[in-house]
């Protein structure tokens, strides 16, 4: 059975930490490098991903800048996205070299706990759902701001009226 490459990136806002191996391998051989955070660096990270045949990418983030890396990488890896307590390392350790190595450590052995990103195809009707319930809750949080300024200023007028915006 031939090994296969997986790579571990520690996600930045300017700066992403790669650390790609061979996946069974006994002697481990990790190859360590940094890219940028713009399509261009992303889409060079792609390029030698794929030249080094990984075929897993294992990722981790604080924050949202996830996202334009899996954009950049999904149509051409296997993608999964660990939680970041679950890579936690020893207090005052830290480095990300040594977090994407062992994101991918991890990952092999099984150990992380990975966060659910819908599909390509779910995501702008997840975010479509969401604005629209987002939408909602502001014009009842702003009516509920109207009223109660109105009436600070002793203006009854949602005793006179049912709805006050229509």
């Amino acid at each position: 059975m031939e090994a296969t490459a997986v790579a571990g990136i520690d996600v930045h806002k300017a700066m992403l930490a790669v650390v790609m191996g061979q996946e069974g391998d006994g002697e481990q051989h990790w190859i360590r490098r940094k890219f940028g955070t713009t399509v261009a660096e992303i889409r060079h990270l792609a390029a030698w991903l794929a030249e080094h045949k990984v075929e897993r990418v294992v990722m981790e983030s604080t924050a949202q800048y996830w996202r334009p890396v899996w954009l950049g990488l999904e149509p051409h890896f296997v993608l999964h996205l660990a939680q970041p307590l679950s890579n936690a390392a020893p207090r005052g350790r830290k480095t990300d070299f040594a977090d994407a190595l062992r994101l991918v450590k991890r990952l092999l052995a099984d150990e992380l706990r990975l966060s659910f990103v819908p599909d390509a195809e779910q995501r702008p009707w997840r975010h479509l759902s969401r604005t629209r319930t987002k939408l909602l809750s502001d014009r009842v949080r702003l009516q509920n701001q109207i009223e109660a300024l109105l009436e600070e200023g002793q203006i009854k007028l949602s005793v006179v009226i049912s709805d006050l915006l229509g």
